[in-house]
């Protein structure tokens, strides 16, 4: 047969949140007038998603509906810092002093409406949009209920700063604890080997991921898919080359690149361990979601043909000369044996 099919599986673990230095992050939050609520933090928007996820934390938080949250100016001349967007942090460092910052802000609004209805502040709720006391009939509009609070002086906002337990190394052994959570997944890849051609492809990937707590679930399933399109093209395609220390792969007409053809079926199951130590119980998946792929699809590779790729990318090149190689073994292994 030109054509075998093999399945592999990789697992892997990701530290989210450095320790060994500082890491946090600030923000501020607001409800506003007409019931609206505005967050602003130094964040870094970059195509992952984070304004949606912060959006739907403050909602969450201060009991408005998603679309009424305003994320402000995220100039760090004006806004409080954030830190860089990398690490997969921006959920777990943002999503958290965001969190408190509204958890903050709620407190003062609610102690202002318990007093007004001389009810116990843990008796008021406030979700889509509202505020109301349980066992009565006190139910009004959060734009109301802002009014009110500004109309006695208060202005509901709140502030927070979330940041890791920086802890340094041990004198004696150079041990330490360089991550606050650590995240876990594993990944199974099905693919097709052309036996006379060396070229894969991948069928399918079967992605299971903690993420700590899922925010937003669809965004995580596309931050799963696109971390296993990129690993894709980093263990078939990609081979960034360097002479001499200069590049010289200097433009995409000869760097392979995943297209919308290359990329394979993804089942994504989401696995909700929350992180005990921030409030929201969130970790991250961005970078985590590409780590066992290159190598599920490399035992998919042995599996089909018996091979063992041990350097990126496995191109069709590569592929076909191991699978040449191991037939001229296999081939002595025979001689051998009949002598």
């Amino acid at each position: 047969m030109a054509r075998k099919r093999g399945r592999g599986m990789a697992a892997c673990w990701y530290g989210i949140a450095r320790t060994a230095v500082i890491d946090r992050a600030a923000a501020w939050a607001e409800l506003d007038d007409g019931g609206s609520a505005k967050v602003v933090t130094g964040v870094t928007e970059i195509g992952e998603g984070i304004l949606t996820v912060l959006a739907q934390v403050a909602a969450h938080e201060m009991g408005v509906k998603p679309e009424h949250v305003v994320i402000g100016d995220n100039d760090t001349a004006r806004a409080p810092e954030a830190s860089h967007a990398g690490a997969s942090r921006q959920t777990y460092m943002i999503g958290n002093a965001v969190a408190l910052a509204s958890r903050e802000a709620r407190k003062r609004l609610v102690e202002v409406m318990a007093d007004v209805w001389d009810v116990e502040p843990e008796t008021i709720r406030t979700g889509n949009g509202e505020v109301w006391a349980e066992n009565t009939n006190h139910r009004i509009t959060m734009g109301e209920a802002v009014h009110t609070a500004k109309s006695r002086g208060v202005v509901p906002v709140g502030s927070a700063s979330f940041g890791t337990d920086t802890t340094g190394l041990d004198p004696v052994d150079g041990s330490g604890r360089p991550w606050q959570a650590y995240v876990f997944g594993a990944q199974v890849a099905e693919v097709e080997v052309d036996t006379v051609t060396g070229e894969v492809q991948v069928l399918g990937i079967w992605a299971a991921h903690d993420v700590g707590r899922a925010v937003n679930p669809q965004g995580v399933e596309g931050q799963i898919e696109g971390g296993i399109v990129q690993a894709l093209g980093q263990g078939l395609m990609e081979d960034y080359k360097l002479d001499n220390g200069r590049t010289s792969t200097s433009g995409f007409a000869k760097y392979i690149l995943p297209t919308a053809l290359d990329v394979p079926r993804v089942n994504s199951t989401i696995i909700e361990d929350p992180d005990p130590i921030g409030p929201l119980g969130v970790k991250g998946v961005g970078e985590p979601a590409m780590v066992p792929t290159s190598p599920a699809i490399m035992n998919a590779i042995y599996d089909a043909v018996g091979v063992r790729i041990t350097a990126l990318p496995a191109t069709p090149e590569k592929v076909l000369m191991a699978i040449q190689e191991k037939k001229r073994q296999d081939a002595q292994m025979a001689v051998l044996a009949a002598e």
